[in-house]
């Protein structure tokens, strides 16, 4: 294992909730959670004072409300916890230009060489903390460790957790220092390593296997032949501390997408066309501030029975605008039966490469239909996107969608009302 890096993993605590609470400080204290509220919604955060009852993420708010019936529940507001987090990136970067966002509120950082200059990096983690405190008034937990696996889970051991007894304040910064790694590593549940679902960790359970010691002792020709041979290798290497992976700061994302699940089931290919239309424009406009194009277009939706079916396309060109990915998806979802009613419809731009320019046809008539929207509409959306930039998301858009809630706003469910 090499122990010459010096990685950070930060991971901001509670940050839709914390973001919340900036501009509803009478909330603090409270139980309170980010998501929606009607009995679609789904839990986006919750504080650790909600946590308490056993709230956490990704359950229903129902379910939520249930357990916690004294929780505030509050919309979730995606674009704001993505201005603070953009915010966030360049305080990051203040320290290290090597800085890898994997999320709206978490990030690596290698450090290692800003030693000279701004101390080790234990250090630089506590003055990160007090960075992000001073300038957004929010706080974070920071794992430092030699590689991204192990600062990850180092960052788990610096955060608050609730209790049934109280909320314990956390280590805020936790190091796991290069010689240490086994030990720290191999006390740990089997569940921590990357990798280990259910379905994984209830194989591991058959052979005996729930620490990450035990598994580092059993033999990688078996463990590949219990989950496969590459997830085998995968968490061979984990439980012995090792992971080679650098620190990426222009990664592309691998998915650009919107999910939308609506109050009330949509029931006709009208409905589902405009709400394609809503999905398809917001995520050309991620794409292209992005910089990326998509090379393969997904299409899901999911019925009021909970069945979820799935289309892929992948056009003549990739796209970057909306009308080009609407008519791209469109026989697709042409082919769908609504009656039975749509609760959710979910538009995703996959095989992301760099954006480039259209290539010239030199006879129109053979044209795909796909090709030619994206050629022709590819400086109008430039446009949009400057005209957006300066005025706002609600100054221009399809005109079929104007006045509607922009997509990604609730992607945790409708609220009630």
């Amino acid at each position: 294992m090499t122990g010459l890096r010096s990685i950070l993993h930060v991971d901001m605590d509670a940050f839709y909730v914390s973001v919340e609470l900036l501009r509803r400080p009478e909330l603090r204290g409270r139980p309170v959670v980010v998501g929606g509220d009607a009995a679609r919604g789904v839990v986006a955060a919750a504080s650790y004072e909600a946590r308490r009852f056993g709230v956490h993420s990704a359950m229903a708010s129902s379910r939520a409300r249930a357990l916690c019936p004294d929780a505030v529940f509050i919309a979730p507001d995606m674009g704001l916890y993505l201005e603070v987090s953009a915010r966030l990136h360049e305080i990051f970067c203040s320290f290290t230009p090597l800085v890898e966002q994997i999320s709206v509120d978490e990030a690596f950082l290698d450090v290692t060489g800003a030693g000279m200059l701004l101390g080790d990096a234990v250090q630089i983690a506590w003055d990160l903390r007090e960075s992000v405190r001073r300038n957004e008034s929010l706080t974070c937990s920071v794992g430092i460790a030699p590689n991204k696996f192990l600062a990850k889970l180092a960052s788990e051991h610096a955060k608050p957790r609730a209790t049934g007894s109280g909320i314990e304040e956390g280590h805020k910064v936790h190091e796991v220092r290069q010689g240490d790694e086994i030990a720290f590593l191999h006390r740990l549940p089997v569940s921590s390593l990357w990798g280990v679902g259910p379905v994984t960790q209830a194989k591991l359970e058959d052979l005996g296997i729930r620490t990450v010691e035990q598994l580092a002792s059993v033999d990688e020709q078996l463990l590949r032949r219990v989950v496969g041979d590459a997830h085998g290798s995968h968490l061979h290497r984990l439980a012995h501390g090792v992971d080679d992976r650098s620190v990426e700061p222009e990664r592309i994302a691998k998915s650009i997408g919107n999910e939308e699940t609506f109050g009330r089931d949509l029931v006709t290919h009208d409905e589902m066309h405009a709400q394609l239309v809503r999905l398809c424009d917001s995520v050309a406009r991620r794409t292209r501030a992005a910089g990326v194009a998509a090379g393969t277009m997904l299409l899901k939706v999911k019925f009021s029975t909970f069945e979820t079916v799935t289309r892929s396309v992948t056009p003549a060109v990739p796209v970057t605008s909306g009308p080009a990915m609407v008519a791209a998806l469109g026989p697709a979802l042409a082919g769908i039966d609504p009656s039975r009613g749509v609760r959710l419809l979910g538009v995703h731009a996959q095989r992301l490469g760099l954006s480039s320019e259209a290539p010239m046809r030199l006879f129109d008539e053979d044209d795909d239909p796909v090709e030619a929207l994206e050629r022709d509409w590819s400086p109008a959306s430039r446009a949009v996107d400057s005209i957006i930039d300066k005025f706002g998301s609600g100054a221009i858009g399809p005109a079929s969608v104007m006045g509607q809630r922009r997509p990604g706003e609730s992607p945790f469910g409708p609220e009630s009302g």
